[in-house]
């Protein structure tokens, strides 16, 4: 059995947001029921180079089919300024469960952005009105762009709003999606009006003090200790959703007044999991604001890989290679 090689244009042809979200909501249920295997992320620091790896493994049954497979990641601050490279670049190896025999080797980075997106649209289907047509976008970077191609797949958006403190790369975003909906740039304040928010920005002090009376956010932005783009009193008064709880008080949106005690457990409603499987709420007609807390979880990466693989595999995409010798060992 040969490994499919898919590169970063590959991934993004075979991973259609429709698949993507169905696969990821998957993954969130097959979590909760208990039939997913997802040990802690664990860390490999180099400050000799000022970074780090991270490696995110996971294995998931989700009836229909079953996955496993692992990301590993890096972060380099100064990748750019120091070598023209990402930040962030992403590899994961696609296995099958029941031989191990690596199915593919996929770029991680596209996958990730197009995974989060995903993940975002789950909670949002789930806890967003159900006729939700503005969608506000706080940061308006790769991520804001798979926030809106994955949340139009879940609800009725038509109106966009983009806020970013660079002018020209909301703009830019702007005339992008201008074509399929009613785009324009705006303030924070705006954007925030919307009826769904997508906050996608690296802050550490919060950029975002008030949202509609029943406009549900999803917060993306904060992924480390710090980080943190909602005002603490919109955190309490709202009904939050985490991906994962320890993940979340630890580095995600909640991390920073969960830390200082202004946020406890008894806040948090719920993990997405237990809503999307019925053992817990999502949006009630009594619910005013909805906050999900998206950190990112390997299980998601796992789902997304298995319809890239799927799809490539199906089309004849990619490169294939005797990665092991299998081939060579049966002649």
């Amino acid at each position: 059995m040969e490994t499919l090689l898919l590169d970063a244009e590959t991934v993004e042809d075979n991973a259609p947001m429709g698949p993507l979200v169905d696969a990821v909501e998957a993954a969130f249920a097959a979590y909760e029921r208990g039939d997913a295997t997802m040990p802690p992320k664990s860390y490999v620091d180099l400050p000799q180079y000022d970074g780090d790896f991270r490696s995110m493994p996971a294995y998931l049954d989700a009836g229909d089919w079953d996955a496993a497979g692992v990301k590993w990641v890096n972060s380099h601050p100064h990748n750019r300024e120091r070598h023209g490279l990402p930040t962030v670049m992403g590899t994961m190896i696609y296995s099958d469960p029941e031989t191990a025999v690596p199915l593919a080797i996929m770029d991680g980075t596209t996958l990730t952005t197009r995974r989060t997106g995903a993940a975002a649209a789950v909670a949002t289907d789930h806890l967003a009105v159900e006729g939700a047509s503005s969608l506000g976008l706080v940061g308006a970077g790769v991520q804001a762009r798979a926030q809106l191609e994955a949340i139009a797949t879940v609800r009725p958006i038509e109106t966009v709003v983009v806020a970013d403190a660079d002018a020209e790369r909301a703009a830019a975003l702007v005339d992008a999606v201008r074509d399929r909906f009613d785009a324009r740039a705006g303030s924070v304040a705006e954007a925030a009006a919307c009826d769904v928010v997508s906050t996608t920005t690296p802050v550490r002090s919060p950029v975002v003090d008030t949202v509609g009376d029943r406009t549900h956010v999803n917060a993306v932005g904060a992924d480390a200790p710090g980080k943190h783009e909602l005002a603490d009193d919109l955190l309490a008064a709202a009904k939050l959703v985490v991906d994962d709880r320890e993940q979340c008080t630890h580095s995600g949106e909640i991390n920073v007044p969960y830390g200082a005690g202004r946020l406890t457990d008894d806040d948090v409603h719920a993990e997405l999991g237990a809503v999307v499987t019925g053992a817990a709420t999502g949006r009630t007609p009594e619910d005013g604001v909805t906050v999900f807390d998206s950190t990112g979880l390997a299980i998601q990466d796992v789902a997304a890989a298995h319809v890239v693989y799927e799809r490539a595999a199906a089309a004849g995409a990619g490169t294939s290679v005797d990665l092991l010798g299998l081939t060579r060992e049966s002649a």
